[in-house]
């Protein structure tokens, strides 16, 4: 369960990555972050889902070639669970074959191991609320992909990205002025977010809307 840090959640993080170094280089940059915790590590894609299944956390941070079951496979088991985690791919490779792969599996976004520090940290806190990131240099190529393909599938397509995002932590327990600090947005600005969600998902209060939030697999905290 995601543990909390005054009125926040922790986002519980597993990496899978075969390369010593840079896992290990991944575990300190998310050690680093007040609001992200590293719970398992792991090498190979077979470990990736049985850690998944076994520690159930909020984003798996997967590298695409991993020995036994690549990156691709072992995200579309883990995202056949009953409560998923969303998952982020990392590769070396950013050609649109490969990137289409990773997200007919199920993965919820897809960087470039070039990616910055700062790239990373807010992928996977993007992830965590149910959003759907790439890396920059992706982004011209898959915008028209994603909007026919992926939006399609994601809950409560009436909302909007950024209310989604909303609705997502108010689900994981955040108050109005947490959401605000997570977002880098005024607390007027999350009353009217959440005023509009309210409207849009027909509930009269804040009980009601992170029901149907969690129902739909937002801001659910295993």
């Amino acid at each position: 369960m995601a543990a909390a840090r005054g009125t926040a959640m922790t986002v519980r993080v597993l990496l899978a990555e075969d390369h010593p170094v840079y896992r290990q280089g991944l575990a300190g940059l998310i050690g680093v972050a007040d609001d992200l915790a590293v719970v398992g590590t792991c090498g190979n894609g077979d470990d990736a889902c049985v850690q998944a299944e076994l520690l159930r956390p909020d984003v798996v941070v997967m590298d695409l070639n991993l020995p036994g079951l690549d990156g691709v496979e072992a995200t579309r088991r883990i995202c056949q669970f009953e409560h998923p985690p969303g998952v982020l791919m990392l590769s070396m490779f950013d050609d649109d074959e490969v990137v289409f792969r990773a997200f007919r599996a199920g993965a919820r976004g897809y960087l470039v191991k070039t990616a910055g520090p700062d790239e990373v940290l807010e992928a996977i806190r993007a992830i965590a609320v149910g959003g759907v990131v790439f890396s920059g240099a992706l982004t011209g190529r898959m915008n028209t992909w994603f909007d026919t393909v992926t939006r399609a599938h994601l809950p409560f397509e009436n909302l909007t990205p950024r209310e989604r995002e909303v609705l997502a932590l108010v689900a994981r327990g955040c108050d109005n002025q947490t959401v605000a600090t997570r977002l880098g947005i005024s607390p007027k600005t999350v009353r009217n977010l959440v005023s509009n969600v309210f409207a849009k998902l027909q509930v009269s209060d804040r009980a009601q809307a992170v029901s149907k939030a969690r129902e739909a697999g937002l801001g659910r905290t295993p």
